[in-house]
Parts: C-alpha cells; sequence; structure tokens
C-alpha cells in the first residue's frame, strides 16, 4: 500500500515534546511492536510502553499519558475498540491511532464511535505510520480513503434514523463554532484554523471541544461527518 493520503480532520494540537511524540503501542504481536517501534524511532516518534492487549493498553496509557497511543483493533481479552472506549472516556483528548490487518467496515464504525482518533492498515510502512502519528498528534483525523466513503454512507444511513427536529442541534452551536466545525471537516488542522480565523490555538481546541459536546459526538471524525451529512460543508469544499 502507498503512502498515506487519508481523509483529515483538524482538532486541538498539542506541543510535541522535546524528545519528539511520546507513543505507546498496543499489539499483541511482539515482533511487529518491536520492528515497528525501530523504525519510527527513526523518524521522532519515542515508544515510551508497550501492551499486548486491551486491558494492559489501558493501563499502560494511564500510567504513561502518551501524545498518541497505536493500538491493534483485535488483540485478546479484552479486545482494542473497548480499549480505545475506556481511554477516550477517561481523558476526552486522548489521540488513538487504531491499526487493523482487516477491511471490516464495522470495525472502523466501532472504532469512530468509540472515540479513536484515527484508522489504519498495519501494511503501511513504517514511515508511514510515523506520518499518520504525527498528523493524528496535530489534532487531525486519519481515515483510509478506500474506507472514507463508507463511512459517510454508513453516518448518512444512521442520520435517516429518527431524530429531533432537523436544525435543532445545529441552532446550538455559535455562528463561531460553525466556521470552526466547516474547517474542521474540510482537514484544517488547528493551527491552520487559527490563522483562517485570527484567534488563538487554544480557543481553536475549546471550540472543538464545545462542538463534540453540543452535538453528542466522540471524535472529530464523527464532526466531519456530521458537518458533511447536514449539509454544513459545500459541496465544492
Amino acid at each position: 500500500m502507498g503512502p498515506v493520503e487519508p481523509t483529515h480532520t483538524g482538532a486541538g494540537t498539542r506541543v510535541p515534546p522535546a524528545g519528539g511524540i511520546r507513543v505507546v503501542l498496543a499489539d499483541d504481536h511482539v515482533k511487529y511492536r518491536t520492528g515497528m517501534g525501530i523504525v519510527i524511532g527513526l523518524h521522532g516518534v519515542t515508544v515510551v510502553g508497550e501492551a499486548d492487549n486491551g486491558q494492559e493498553a489501558v493501563e499502560v496509557y494511564a500510567r504513561e499519558r502518551p501524545d498518541v497511543i497505536v493500538m491493534d483493533v483485535r488483540m485478546p481479552g479484552l479486545g482494542g475498540i473497548e480499549a480505545c472506549r475506556r481511554i477516550h472516556e477517561a481523558d476526552p483528548g486522548a489521540r488513538i491511532l487504531m491499526s487493523t490487518m482487516s477491511d471490516d467496515e464495522s470495525d472502523l464504525f466501532e472504532a469512530v464511535k468509540a472515540g479513536a482518533s484515527g484508522y489504519l492498515f498495519k501494511d503501511l510502512p513504517a514511515e508511514d505510520v510515523a506520518d499518520a502519528i504525527r498528523r493524528v498528534h496535530d489534532g487531525q483525523a486519519i481515515i483510509p480513503p478506500s474506507m472514507a466513503a463508507t463511512l459517510l454512507q454508513e453516518f448518512s444511513r444512521l442520520s435517516q434514523q429518527p431524530q429531533p427536529t432537523p436544525g435543532t442541534e445545529d441552532a446550538r452551536l455559535t455562528d463561531r463554532e460553525v466556521e470552526v466545525l466547516r474547517l474542521v471537516a474540510r482537514g484544517r488542522a488547528n493551527r491552520e484554523i487559527a490563522g483562517d480565523l485570527v484567534i488563538s490555538e487554544n480557543t481553536v481546541k475549546n471550540h472543538v471541544r464545545s462542538i463534540l459536546e453540543k452535538l453528542h459526538l466522540h471524535s472529530r471524525v464523527e464532526a466531519a461527518v456530521y458537518a458533511h451529512r447536514r449539509n454544513i460543508v459545500a459541496p465544492d469544499d
């Protein structure tokens, strides 16, 4: 598979630590963790912890508080998606990058609903994984292009189910929040949104958090999907 060309959305940016981006690798294949750790280490990423199952991933995350956790979708015992959900509940700002060998679309849907910041296939070259880690750390959300359209279709289908009167949720957003949401859906990173709107990055981060809370969404990916299905983003955007 070639270099990552993800569908991505902007959100709050964390300042990289002096020693590089701190990452936890959670995967039940030791050789994969070891090899990946060595290679991404050559690209400014520091592995500060490892886990071989979901429960351990939750514990290691809580202990190390990494900038990003890269976690296998399917692990023995507590699975990656449930671990993602628990980590996200404990730390809504967690950067969680799910990895898998499967193209099972249901896993993608569940990961997004659990709060994942990104989703990638394990057959990506390690340097592309490092790039995905940097993007997620910068507040973008990574989705494989081959699955992006399907994700939009699924959330569109869900949106057809009975829900409150159209527009009531949108009405709760301020004009500024709508502007931020539109830029999030266009893939703008936090610092880019700040530049576009001439506000601070911290203000953008606060707006994104408020948007997610008001719309009862769990991740920036869901926010982007929401914006598209509500036509908050124009077709030519």
